[in-house]
């Protein structure tokens, strides 16, 4: 039905109504942009805000409080003996109006994330001392214990592992069955057992009881660590327990000798403090997560003292990850191998310049009988008379080239046993023979005893690769 005249009506006058609101709306808003008229703010009641005496200040604040206050109001305090100097500068400054200062009294929100970080790590973070056995008098019966050495390391896992470096408990001897480690709080130290070592990778792991322990540092990554992130370092530098250093990852991919005499590949460089008693502790990124052990620095001697200089070395956490867990599951490193040796590369030098050409890769020398390379049909070199007939030249290693002997063998640390791995090739060190050529790793210790070596300088290491 159509709509009465009554209704049409009242909806005429609503819409007259509404224009004139928008009309009126508009010209004030065309008044406040031209300054004819200033908006008036609704006045409210005053309210009383009473000053503390200097007595009620005394009575009711602690002196750090009131120092807090005052600093927080930028008044100097400095001359200020007695609580009460304190309470009148305090109640001065209120007088005169001083509430806040525009000097930042507060920690920022980078230092607070860095102390937060340390006070939850630092717990997990140990002391090392390692102490030998001395006769001081021939006919003594009683031999004293002294230290022999001293260093950091921290917790692994609940179990009660701890993780520290091979030299800090074997820098002055053959390692020892158990050493002394100290936690954070704790004044007695514990015995903790050496479960197992790699020398090569500068790594140890200990256990203590698994009581009530801090927990265990998380784990991060080191394989995306970049150049310039923030990283923290705590350790018990000279003995001073529970030392924080900041710096950023200088550089990646360094390569520190290690204790076993074959570099440590694919260090991180730090200009974070590193000094001797640091050894052993974590390197940590701003997150408070393990990205690798503090292990050495690059530093002249000063008198017979090394320090810091701002170089500083830490193993990868990839690796360590890999070792630990290697050396707790099965108390040693369980290395994997092809079952081969090959020729020392500077023998190979040698070789390249009797012959006047390159050898671009490593030469297999021997395959150990029923091996896995033996089975893939590996040709090693062998003598014919005064000649050497030359075998196969390994290049590649899934893909990786291998230019030098450590090219291979980092390349097969990091595969697992029983792993299957892709070898390229030169059969007879001929580069018109290149092949591929499949091989599964087995541990070294599974490997029949290998022969005495008929080929002179053959890179031996352990029953071969």
């Amino acid at each position: 039905s159509r709509p009465s005249d009554v209704t049409r009506g009242r909806r005429r006058v609503c819409r007259a109504f509404a224009m004139l609101q928008f009309m009126h709306a508009l010209s004030i808003s065309m008044l406040l942009s031209r300054g004819i008229v200033r908006p008036v703010a609704p006045q409210s009641r005053p309210t009383a805000s009473p000053i503390m005496s200097s007595r009620d200040m005394e009575s009711s604040l602690s002196v750090n409080e009131m120092k807090r206050l005052l600093s927080e109001r930028g008044v100097d305090f400095r001359d200020c003996i007695e609580k009460k100097d304190l309470a009148d500068r305090l109640q001065a400054s209120a007088r005169e109006g001083k509430f806040g200062s525009a000097i930042p009294t507060t920690l920022s929100e980078n230092e607070n994330r860095v102390v937060s970080t340390f006070t939850r790590v630092s717990p997990s973070v140990c002391f090392v001392q390692v102490s030998q056995q001395l006769q001081a008098l021939p006919f003594q019966l009683r031999a004293l214990e002294v230290p022999a050495g001293s260093g950091s390391g921290f917790v692994w896992d609940t179990a009660g592992h701890c993780v520290t470096n091979y030299h800090v408990i074997a820098s002055r001897g053959p390692v020892p069955s158990t050493v002394k480690l100290r936690l954070q709080g704790s004044a007695e130290s514990f015995d903790a057992e050496v479960v197992g070592v790699e020398p090569e990778k500068d790594i140890a792991v200990l256990k203590i009881k698994p009581g009530a322990l801090p927990p265990p540092i998380p784990v991060g990554t080191s394989h995306d660590l970049q150049v310039g992130q923030s990283v923290l370092a705590i350790g018990n530098p000279f003995g001073l327990d529970y030392t924080l250093t900041t710096g950023v990852v200088s550089a990646l991919g360094r390569d520190v000798d290690g204790v076993g005499g074959r570099p440590i590949k694919g260090c991180i460089q730090t200009d974070a403090a590193i000094n001797p008693g640091n050894s052993g502790g974590p390197l940590l990124d701003s997150r408070g997560r393990l990205i690798g052990i503090n292990t050495a620095i690059l530093a002249p001697s000063r008198g017979g003292q090394a320090g810091s200089i701002g170089i500083g070395f830490a193993i990868p956490v990839d690796t360590v990850r890999r070792v630990v867990s290697q050396i707790i599951r099965y108390g040693r490193v369980v290395r994997p191998s092809l079952g081969i040796n090959v020729l020392d590369d500077a023998i190979k030098r040698s070789y390249e310049a009797q012959l006047r050409r390159k050898l671009p890769g490593v030469l297999v020398v021997e395959a150990i009988p029923d091996s896995p390379a033996q089975r893939a049909g590996l040709q090693p070199a062998r003598f014919r008379g005064a000649d050497v007939a030359l075998g196969d030249l390994i290049t590649h290693i899934n893909g990786d080239p291998t230019r030098q002997v450590e090219d291979l063998l980092s390349a097969i640390e990091e595969i697992h046993v029983d792993d299957e791995v892709e070898l390229r090739v030169l059969r007879g060190c001929d580069e018109r023979r290149a092949e591929k050529v499949l091989v599964r790793l087995v541990s070294r210790d599974k490997l029949p005893k290998a022969a005495p070596a008929a080929f002179p300088n053959v890179g031996r290491y352990g029953s071969g690769r």
